[in-house]
């Protein structure tokens, strides 16, 4: 029986002012057991453009287009239907090294320190994750427009308030410094309010990948994987590849036709 999980509907404003090349990353990844009905359109100057479509990490999908000045208007819509449960990732060796490196948003290396003080004693990862998302969600504030694209996890720590890829990145730099390793997930997250994209934590344990919100905005088991990357810098929705393009207006929404499930946000949840 497939049971449908969610559509999805994104629009994407900017002004271009130079002949620009951009990297949009919004497209849902084409991950087992999802079966996905989608359309990705790009209109530079009220003309359609000609976009390339990239396969990356985690099949994870991303559209490279050329636009001259003027405005430019990205739309993308899904239809996603589970077809089977979310099974288990297991982490690969060359994974395990990846996810446990400092990286440009999340440096582990100098948050060692407090890591250890605060969660290095606890048993073991599933015990450590769990003790490094509750401190997030207690003492990290969500709050928008205080963060920018060059907030690390220290920032955060520090200021104590964020948005959702600050908290993962909180979260994915103090596992990493107590030795789990861990990634970050840009999902598309039925249930969330505001909407917006979203950024959750997946970390190591026991040998596979789980799913980790320490926002606590929405449940896990409804998320709908877009990238897979080590912080914010590999699973951005746009990267700017080259001219001067920005982004003036932004709507997005995500609906499932089902009641939401209830998270208890402390078990293990497998990301699709």
């Amino acid at each position: 029986m497939t049971v449908s999980t969610a559509t999805a509907y994104g629009q994407l404003v900017f002004d271009v002012s130079e002949p620009t090349w951009l990297a949009v990353q919004v497209a849902v990844a084409r991950r087992t057991g999802l079966d996905i009905s989608d359309r990705f359109e790009a209109l530079n100057n009220g003309v359609p453009l000609t976009t390339q479509e990239l396969t990356g990490p985690h099949q994870g999908r991303q559209h490279l287009l050329h636009a001259d000045p003027g405005p430019l208007l990205v739309t993308y819509e899904t239809a996603v239907t589970r077809n089977a449960p979310a099974t288990v990732e297991p982490v690969t060796p060359e994974q395990r090294i990846a996810a446990l490196l400092p990286s440009r948003y999340c440096p582990a290396d100098r948050m060692a320190g407090f890591a250890r003080s605060h969660f290095g004693r606890l048993p073991n990862e599933l015990e450590r994750v769990r003790a490094i998302c509750t401190y997030a969600w207690e003492h990290i504030r969500y709050q928008t427009d205080t963060s920018g694209p060059a907030t690390d996890a220290v920032d955060t720590l520090l200021a104590g308030h964020g948005v959702c890829r600050d908290f993962a990145h909180l979260v994915a730099a103090l596992c990493r410094a107590v030795d789990v390793p861990t990634r970050i997930a840009a999902v598309y997250a039925p249930g969330l309010s505001p909407m917006d994209f979203h950024v959750v934590a997946e970390t190591a344990i026991n040998g596979n990948w789980y799913a980790w919100d320490a926002t606590r905005s929405a449940p896990r088991t409804s998320m709908i994987r877009i990238a897979t990357g080590r912080d914010a810098a590999d699973v951005a929705f746009i990267s700017l590849l080259g001219g001067q393009a920005e982004l003036t207006g932004m709507q997005i929404t995500v609906a499932s036709p089902d009641d939401l499930p209830l998270d208890a946000h402390e078990e293990l949840v497998v990301l699709g």
